[in-house]
């Protein structure tokens, strides 16, 4: 599986035990040498299924960390390969003797093939090309060999530089025609033009791209080669250089200290790419959009600091900063061009898109409520803060008291969290009883329970899942598939990662450290088991009632990852099942009926058979006339599909008061709620959820019982 090492890699499941290692010393004055050694040894005695670091192993980090480092073969040559293969199976002893030669010839040769790969792009874009010529492009980048001289690594990037021109010149050709088709006064722009344009496009998408790499470091290329090492052991184990454990806090706690605002970097100058509603930035109404900062002056300076040029992530380093300090920020406007001095005092912004949403839907008189849940939140300095459960409770709550009757819980593309939210939330749902059960390696299994008798809903319930739930996830699901409490609806299957991990600070073991923050380690140190003792490793969670997707035929579950944990199963634990539905397995039945039936689901499916089938394709024709009748033939098999971007439910969706009264001072949030509900309103899988809400019928004596118990807890055996 291909990584891009830049991007932050989704947590699928956090715990936030610490392990426990025996005492060992690490002294080696070399930073590198000593992470390596300190992060095989945490390796080595914290993980689940620690490996033996071999000769196998070595070829194995070897093949991954040259796909990672080159994978489209467009750097190194033949004879660079076949110089670092000398180390194919030497990387283990490299590890064992805390010696990174391997490292430092395959990052020095990288950086001197790319500054060759820089002038060769421009070289060749620099010439126009021949679309009437008849050749094609391979992109099943596997099947090829490095090239072996100069003129192979030319023809390779020609064709690649080629084949990216060709897409940009087919869409301006379309371009030109609707303007002309639009008026016939329209003077079009020539085939020469037009190529020129193209090819400009691509030089500048060739710009960006080694202005990002030229910003790269040693120590990010180096923590490439330390997750090739470390993600052997499998697919959820990876070490967070010092910043990428940040962006990992951000993620799990949705909140950060700063500005609030989002920056990119283009060209040499870091501009605003979204005002966050609510903080400081969108509070002082002085920034927007695609405004540019020069300058950064922090309140105890006389002078700012010019970010021009700067990496993008050391310019985030000097804006974001602790609640109630003050910022200067040199700004050059986008509308008007002036230069503008904005000072603004940091707070903690919290990341909307992080936070569960609720809305209420009505059908046929009844009223609904819907949760989409995006990850399982916590602040991992102080649980007691802001968290998933939370805020699933207080929306749970809201959603009664505007005369919610069914509940749809939405873990589509949740990749997981905090384990103790999981058991949180699905206390709400039952009276008590185990949840999870977790096992590390050699040890008892333990079993997470829900203690608290109260139940915050003890209504109707379906969840909604699909290939990209994950972890927590499938956690919360399974519980609620095994009590019989919830209906799962969704793909075939959940993504299947049944393994625990835990964020180890790697400075913990360092004394009188002076090289610097060595960042942390997120090692696998358990499995989780479903409460019926099955595992989730691999199989995921089996939807109730199943339907098609875009993913139904992508492989992007846990048994398609480099080396997964097998699957297993232990042992039952006790529980009792949920007795409050009187037709539970006749709601079931109903809906898989209607799916059947369902000529949009059925299109659904075709469609993303099309999908898979246009991912497979690794030919392209680089001759106009071939590639424009290809992409014809395409655009016309896809019209048939149309029908699945115009299709309408009858629902409609509102936000609750409490939200409703934010929106007159937050019209930002207001817009987001807005795209959401009209997202919904074309949703057939949360049609047919809300349609199985209907069919749920309850034991009204059952319920009666729980509602009193409740009142009365003194009745809770």
């Amino acid at each position: 599986m291909k990584r891009n090492f830049k991007i932050l890699a989704v947590v699928l499941l956090m715990a936030a035990a610490a392990c426990s290692f025996t005492t060992k010393t690490f002294s080696d004055p070399n930073k590198d040498k000593l992470l390596i050694d300190l992060i095989t040894y945490v390796l080595n005695q914290g993980h689940y299924d620690a490996k033996d670091i071999n000769d196998s192993f070595s070829e194995k980090v070897y093949d991954n960390y040259l796909e990672n480092l080159d994978g489209a073969k467009r750097f190194f040559y033949k004879k660079d390969v076949e110089e670092f293969s000398a180390y194919r199976d030497k990387i283990d002893d490299q590890i064992e003797e805390k010696q990174i030669e391997f490292f430092d010839l395959t990052y020095n040769r990288l950086i001197e093939r790319a500054n060759e790969a820089k002038a060769l792009y421009k070289d060749i874009l620099a010439e126009p090309f021949d679309f009437a010529e008849n050749e094609e492009i391979n992109t099943d980048y596997d099947k090829l060999d490095f090239p072996a001289n100069k003129e192979e690594m030319r023809d390779r990037w020609k064709k690649q530089l080629k084949f990216n021109t060709l897409i940009n010149y087919y869409d301006l050709k379309q371009d030109e025609q609707t303007k002309k088709a639009d008026s016939s006064d329209y003077v079009m722009k020539t085939d020469a033009e037009l190529e020129k344009k193209a090819r400009e496009a691509t030089k500048s998408n060739l710009d960006n791209y080694f202005d990002f790499t030229d910003d790269l470091e040693r120590e990010d290329y180096f923590s490439l080669y330390v997750n090739a090492i470390v993600e052997e052991f499998d697919p959820h184990t990876y070490y967070f250089a010092p910043q990428d454990k940040d962006r990992f806090d951000i993620a799990m706690s949705g909140k950060l200290e700063g500005i609030g605002a989002r920056l990119m970097k283009d060209s040499d100058n870091i501009t605003i790419s979204e005002v966050i509603s609510g903080g400081p930035a969108w509070r002082s109404d002085e920034l927007g959009e695609g405004d540019v900062i020069l300058k950064v002056k922090q309140e105890d300076q006389n002078e700012g600091v010019s970010i021009v040029g700067m990496k993008l992530d050391d310019a985030v380093d000097l804006i974001k900063g602790p609640k109630g300090t003050k910022v200067t920020l040199t700004v050059r406007k986008k509308l008007m061009g002036n230069i503008e001095d904005v000072t603004l005092t940091r707070d903690v912004i919290e990341i909307e898109e992080t936070y569960a949403k609720s809305s209420m839907v009505e059908k046929d008189g009844r009223r609904f409520g819907v949760i989409n849940l995006p990850k399982f939140y916590f602040d991992m300095e102080d649980y007691n803060q802001r968290n998933a459960a939370s805020d699933i409770k207080k929306d749970i709550i809201r959603l009664k008291k505007e005369g919610m009757e069914g509940l749809v819980l939405d873990l589509r593309n949740n990749g997981g969290g905090s384990l103790k939210t999981v058991v949180d939330i699905a206390g709400m749902f039952i009276k008590d009883g185990p949840i999870v059960q977790v096992k590390s390696n050699g040890e008892r299994k333990e079993v997470l329970e829900d203690e608290d008798p109260s139940i915050v809903w003890d209504g109707p319930l379906v969840i909604m899942v699909n290939e990209l739930s994950a972890s927590a996830s499938e956690i919360l699901a399974a519980a609620m598939q095994d009590y019989k409490r919830a209906i799962i609806i969704g793909s075939k299957q959940t993504y299947g990662k049944g393994t625990v991990q835990n964020v180890i600070d790697l400075n913990r073991w360092l004394r009188n450290n002076d090289l610097g923050d060595m960042g942390a380690l997120k090692i696998t140190t358990q499995k989780f088991y479903r409460v019926n003792g099955g595992s989730t490793q691999l199989e995921g969670v089996k939807s109730d009632v199943v339907v098609p997707d875009r993913y139904s035929y992508v492989d992007i579950g846990e048994k398609d990852q480099e080396n997964p944990l097998p699957w297993d199963k232990i042992d039952a634990a006790n529980y009792k099942i949920w007795d409050g539905y009187v037709d539970f397995d006749e709601a079931i039945s109903n809906s898989k009926k209607r799916m059947s039936e369902n000529e949009q689901l059925k299109l659904i499916d075709e469609n993303a058979k099309w999908i898979k089938q246009q991912s497979e394709e690794t030919s392209y024709s680089l001759n106009y006339n071939q590639y424009a009748d290809n992409a014809e033939k395409e655009k016309q098999m896809a019209k048939q599909f149309d029908a699945l971007k115009n299709y309408k439910t009858d629902l409609t969706y509102t936000s609750l008061p409490y939200e409703q009264e934010l929106f007159t001072s937050d019209t930002i949030l207001k817009e987001k709620r807005e795209r959401w509900h009209e997202s919904l309103s074309k949703d057939i899988y949360m049609q047919e959820a809300i349609n199985v809400l209907e069919d749920m019928k309850m034991n009204n004596i059952k319920r009666g019982k729980l509602a009193e118990s409740n009142r009365n807890p003194d009745m809770n055996n």
